[in-house]
């Protein structure tokens, strides 16, 4: 009623680890019945040229998990001891790199939610962590927090301390 047009792209591939599954949706907000076969259209003539026959597999796991109670309640308790084991890791990479000497302000880091942080570090701190300490990571300083565990979280934080100790980070 307020006129504004919504076009919302959902993938599933991370939540259900079905990558290269293409599963996901696209949903369009449509003000009539004329503009949603206008957009109908348009859209099954982007879509033709990629597949003729889309991937069924993950969109038949996504409905096998949801639609039976006790494997929707598996995987939402899945997803919740595996957001608090990559929160925990959080924590702990920066009490670690608090007890390392570290003076940056890493609050940053904890604050963050999901798979991946990122650390506010410089292009050649990330270039020097993966060179020196085999620690890969994006350039912009985005890292995956889901490989972290009590037998690594050390190094890395030694590696994250080294890098960025005397250097400014952005938060």
């Amino acid at each position: 009623s307020e006129g504004h047009q919504v076009v919302l792209a959902q993938s599933f591939a991370k939540n259900f680890g079905l990558y290269g599954e293409r599963t996901g949706t696209l949903s369009v907000v449509c003000g009539s019945a004329e503009e949603k076969s206008a957009v109908m259209s348009q859209l099954k003539l982007i879509i033709r040229p990629m597949y003729s026959s889309p991937p069924i597999h993950g969109s038949s796991i996504v409905r096998t998990v949801l639609t039976d109670e006790a494997l929707t309640t598996e995987y939402y308790d899945n997803c919740r001891e595996m957001a608090s084991r990559i929160q925990a890791m959080r924590v702990k990479l920066v009490e670690v790199l608090k007890e390392l000497g570290s003076t940056h302000d890493w609050s940053h880091v904890t604050e963050q939610i999901g798979m991946f942080a990122f650390t506010g570090m410089s292009s050649d701190m990330c270039d020097e962590l993966t060179s020196k300490y085999s620690i890969f990571l994006t350039k912009d300083g985005r890292i995956s927090l889901a490989g972290l565990n009590d037998g690594n979280i050390e190094y890395v934080a030694k590696a994250v301390h080294a890098v960025t100790d005397g250097k400014s980070i952005t938060a």
